[in-house]
């Protein structure tokens, strides 16, 4: 059983003050000392209450007035009663605007854990981009106008490949600073639906133990992306001339939605391994389990969210470039001549300031709305919402 309160896996053994249906068992007087009155339906002690035989006047019909879900309050005549909320989100079917308010809410509440890990990450990796450019990709080549048009793809083809060369360490260094903060942050959001602080020192000592297992589960999923890129642009690429190319078009297009589809199907398995502990292979099961028949859903939020990501981004990025321009050598007057400007130290290091203020900001609503749609799945599929109010201290659900 896992020992974090609230993400137990399924399958594992029934929890103290409940039954093996999961729904929290009332205390009665005796149980402190073993000697509760066992009793039926059918014949229930001296004394206590039995329910009436007939109807109760101002009662709704029988047909209406069971329980829905496990553990779930009967409808009133006014409607269900609020869902407890402990945390940043309330303990019920979520919709996408308590999704995206609950991560808001994590970055407001838990300002100084998240804004630690998420400033922390973004000046590392902005450190290590500004470096690679600076030292590391070669400057752009001058197009020769008079070449023919196979030079010119062939001398633009070079230039690409040698900037991603160039730009590899720092991608690494990127993908490494970017799985910390995904694993810290999960441990923050984990706790913030609880509703109980957490420290960035117990956050690190929690997720520690996972980060070689999710380094695992990152290059997995990139890995099984190329290979289905590769496999589907092979073809045409081996085939060549006119007839390749349309090849390789119809076969990158469905490689594409492959990779989109698998990229969805997968995409709870980092909170599935972060918080159920569980393997790389186990924790990809588990994210297919809880998506099935929720991919739309699911693929609809996590682009949404993109854009909103993407917007946000746009936003932050154009006032600090064109600071950035401004105070390159040319200014502006060079860049709308056509001049790009060079990787100077003052361009540099303005653009890194902005991307560092974007990760501070996009890190943690990324990762919140992951997490989210992670609790948000298993509520729906597994009543996660009463383990959470148990483990949460909410009365009426059990110590």
């Amino acid at each position: 059983m896992n020992d974090t309160p609230g993400w137990t896996s399924p399958g594992s053994a029934p929890s103290d003050g409940q039954d093996d249906t999961g729904i929290p068992r009332p205390a009665s007087p005796g149980d402190a000392d073993g000697s509760a009155p066992q009793w039926s339906k059918d014949q229930p002690p001296a004394g206590q209450w039995q329910p009436p035989t007939g109807p109760v006047p101002g009662t709704p019909p029988p047909a209406q007035a069971g329980l829905g879900r496990a553990g779930q309050r009967p409808a009133g005549p006014w409607g269900r009663p609020p869902a407890a909320k402990p945390g940043v989100i309330p303990l019920r079917p979520l919709t996408m605007g308590e999704i995206l308010d609950g991560a808001v809410s994590t970055m407001r509440r838990y300002w100084q854990t998240v804004l630690a890990v998420s400033v922390t990450v973004g000046v590392i990796s902005q450190i290590a981009e500004i470096l690679a450019q600076r030292y590391l990709v070669p400057a752009p080549p001058e197009i020769d106008r008079d070449a023919s048009q196979a030079e010119m793809l062939r001398q633009s083809v070079d230039s690409m490949q040698s900037s991603l060369i160039g730009m590899a360490p720092a991608f690494l260094i990127m993908v490494a600073a970017t799985l910390v903060s995904a694993a810290l942050l999960t441990v923050v959001i984990s706790r913030a639906v609880l509703g109980k602080p957490v420290t960035i020192g117990a956050a690190w000592q929690e997720a520690r133990p996972r980060l070689l297992q999710l380094l695992g589960l990152t290059l997995l999923l990139m890995a099984m992306s190329a290979g289905i890129m590769l496999a589907g642009l092979l073809p045409g690429l081996i085939l060549g001339g006119a007839g390749g190319a349309g090849l390789a078009f119809l076969g990158g297009v469905g490689a594409s939605v492959a990779v989109i589809w698998l990229t969805v199907r997968f995409s709870l398995a980092s909170p599935a391994l972060m918080l159920e502990r569980e393997g790389v292979i186990k924790s990809l099961k588990r994210s297919a389990k809880l998506v099935q028949g929720s991919w739309w859903r699911i693929f609809g939020i996590t682009l949404l969210t993109q854009l909103l990501i993407f917007l946000v981004a746009m936003i932050i990025t154009i006032p600090f470039a064109a600071i950035a321009i401004g105070a390159s050598d040319g200014g502006f007057d060079g860049f709308l001549a056509g001049t790009v400007p060079e990787n100077t130290w003052s361009f540099l290091i303005i653009t890194g300031i902005g991307g560092v203020i974007i990760n501070a900001i996009t890190y943690p609503i990324s990762a919140g709305v992951t997490a989210l749609l992670y609790v948000d799945q298993r509520i729906r599929r597994e009543a996660l919402d009463l383990e959470l109010a148990r483990a949460a201290g909410l009365p009426g659900y059990g110590g």
